[in-house]
């Protein structure tokens, strides 16, 4: 093997067409575009959906209801959920940056005190909203509600 007969893998190295170079090149004239239509011109983009003008389908299927573009979404978390966070780890008091440590809620959520299970510790729980039950379960310990 010397220099002079290297040669490239079979199926690595694609021909490049040289388009619009003349009529010699075999690519010349419509520059493989053909003749006519929106494809044929420069500056073409077809836009995202686009059937060929057929009615798209974000257009034929049908619409519904009401999206309130106001709305604030809590996450909402459980005193049962709290009373495991103080059994498993110990916490003195509740809030949502313990909360964001421990992984229950995400960094930009929203947090709502729910009532589902029971409280047995007494523990001091800021929040942004709480249910009137889950007030009324932590201060039955002896605990308070604090509203962000």
């Amino acid at each position: 093997m010397n220099l002079h007969n290297l040669t490239p893998a079979k199926g690595s190295v694609k021909s490049k067409k040289r388009i619009g170079r003349g009529q010699g090149s075999g690519y010349g004239g419509t520059s493989t575009r053909g003749h006519k239509g929106a494809k044929s011109r420069s500056g073409y983009s077809k836009k995202v959906g686009f059937e060929g003008g057929q009615m798209p389908l974000q257009r034929r299927v049908p619409k519904f209801g009401f999206k309130n573009i106001n709305r604030v979404e809590y996450k909402a978390v459980n005193l049962d959920i709290i009373q495991d966070l103080i059994d498993r780890k110990k916490v003195k008091e509740i809030n949502v940056e313990v909360l964001r440590e421990n992984g229950i809620i995400s960094r930009n959520d929203l947090v709502k005190i729910l009532g589902r299970g029971e409280l047995k510790a007494k523990i001091n729980v800021t929040a942004h909203k709480f249910s009137s039950s889950a007030k009324a379960g932590i201060e039955a310990q002896g605990g308070v509600c604090s509203e962000i």
